[in-house]
């Protein structure tokens, strides 16, 4: 019989969706299962011989998904471009786009272990990658589904297929896709979609490529309208916008994460709603990139569905949560807001991440659930129930350390150390080989 492990006490959220509040709680597991949730007390007098993690008091909440994240954006930081960036294609072009082609194997493999460790050191125990290194293209996926593994994570991995550097990269990064997609369906924690850069950059001939040739189930993970320059350029090359040109495509259903939407109109926040398509908000990013923001109220106002993503900004999802929060109420001038629309990020979150890895009730922490849990160093100061737990997760939780972080029963943190990763060392390694990839960045055109 597989050993029991119990976390607690501490004040225990049963899932995003319709969750109950346990004061003195705790959780049970054996292997990668959850076997029971509920009072501390009961729990070990249920399970007598268990290992026992202390929660130290603070939220034990179900393990957080991300549904949009660069791991190989890592290496970027403090980077100089060395010349004005005054708008989004300018970013692009003068950062990113020389950025990705500078990557070589070495510098994917550690840009994707940093980050996982920042996701394991924030409680993400599951997220969706966009990748792209069009100089270490073959085989890139492979690189960052090791990286997870070793990690202990789930992830949800896809290439970023564009023309923006010619026709043949875009079929290779198509049958980079096609290819991890295909030897990773029936994988438990390692899963691939097919990934499109935004639609200015991608060809008809691409498009209809990607469409004809995606395997049935295999959701699209695409930049979606987060400047005008995706809608402006799209409607002038391609005489359609970025929306109308997934639709067309028969790329646009349940499966799609739309990742932005900032400059979708009513009418095709309407289609996101029919095809019953995900749509990813990016508040720290889109704020980072002065591109606007989603407008969360006429989004919700349509009934659409709607996740959170960090975008390569950062991977702690409840300080992202936050942004969202405060970003609504400050954008709109209204203090009201937030409370009927940005809690259900995290339920959709999960959602999402459980159909694409096959684990319907990830996100739950119940009998049969997989044990994806964190632990936030947050005692609650004040009276939590469920009726105010997104206060205390927006106002308390988002800006505390994480404790412990399980992801399939795995102790990934322990008392705030990793177990998987030494986030220092990989910091000296990388430190050692940024300074070769800062100056193949600085010789990209």
């Amino acid at each position: 019989m597989k050993s029991t492990t119990i976390v607690g006490p501490g004040a225990l959220v049963t899932g995003w969706s319709d969750p109950r509040v346990i004061a003195d709680g705790a959780v049970a597991w054996q292997g990668e299962r959850v076997v029971a949730a509920g009072r501390h007390a009961d729990l070990l007098a249920r399970f007598p011989d268990a290992e026992r993690l202390d929660a130290g008091g603070g939220l034990i909440l179900p393990g957080l998904v991300n549904l949009h994240h660069h791991f190989y954006s890592a290496l970027a930081r403090g980077l100089d471009p060395g010349r004005p960036l005054p708008d989004f294609r300018a970013v692009l072009e003068g950062l990113w786009w020389r950025l990705d082609r500078a990557l070589d194997a070495e510098t994917v493999r550690l840009s994707a272990l940093l980050t996982l460790a920042d996701c394991v050191r924030w409680g993400c125990t599951t997220v969706f990658d966009h990748h792209a290194s069009p100089s270490c293209l073959a085989g890139s996926l492979d690189l960052i589904a090791e990286a997870v593994e070793e990690a202990g994570l789930s992830a949800v991995l896809c290439y970023e297929v564009s023309d923006r550097n010619g026709h043949d990269e875009a079929l290779a990064g198509l049958e980079e896709n096609l290819d991890f997609i295909g030897r990773r369906r029936e994988h438990p924690r390692v899963r691939g979609m097919l990934g499109l850069h935004a639609s200015f950059t991608v060809s008809d001939e691409t498009l209809a490529a990607a469409a004809r040739q995606r395997p049935a189930g295999a959701g699209c993970h695409v930049h979606m309208a987060e400047d005008r320059l995706d809608v402006d350029a799209s409607r002038q090359r391609f005489g359609a916008t970025p929306m109308q040109r997934l639709g067309r495509s028969g790329l646009l259903d349940r499966d799609a994460l739309l990742v932005h939407g900032v400059h979708l109109d009513d009418a095709e926040l309407e289609a996101v709603v029919a095809a019953g398509a995900t749509l990813v908000h990016n508040p720290e990013s889109n704020a980072n990139n002065g591109v606007g923001r989603l407008d969360l109220p006429a989004a919700a106002g349509h009934l659409c569905t709607l996740g959170l993503g960090t975008d390569g900004m950062s991977s702690a999802m409840l300080r992202a949560l936050r942004a969202a929060f405060l970003g609504l109420r400050g954008g709109d001038l209204d203090p009201t807001l937030g409370f009927a629309i940005v809690p259900d990020l995290l339920v959709t979150n999960a959602r999402v991440a459980g159909r694409a890895l096959g684990e319907p009730r990830l996100g739950q922490l119940e009998e049969g659930a997989p044990a994806d849990l964190v632990v936030v160093d947050a005692p609650p100061p004040t009276p939590l129930d469920e009726g105010n737990l997104f206060g205390h997760l927006v106002y308390g939780a988002s800006e505390a350390a994480v404790r412990h972080t399980i992801a399939r029963g795995r102790l990934l943190l322990e008392d705030f150390r990793h177990t998987t990763l030494d986030p220092e060392a990989l910091a000296r390694e990388a430190a050692k080989v940024s300074p070769a990839l800062w100056e193949r960045f600085r010789g990209m055109a």
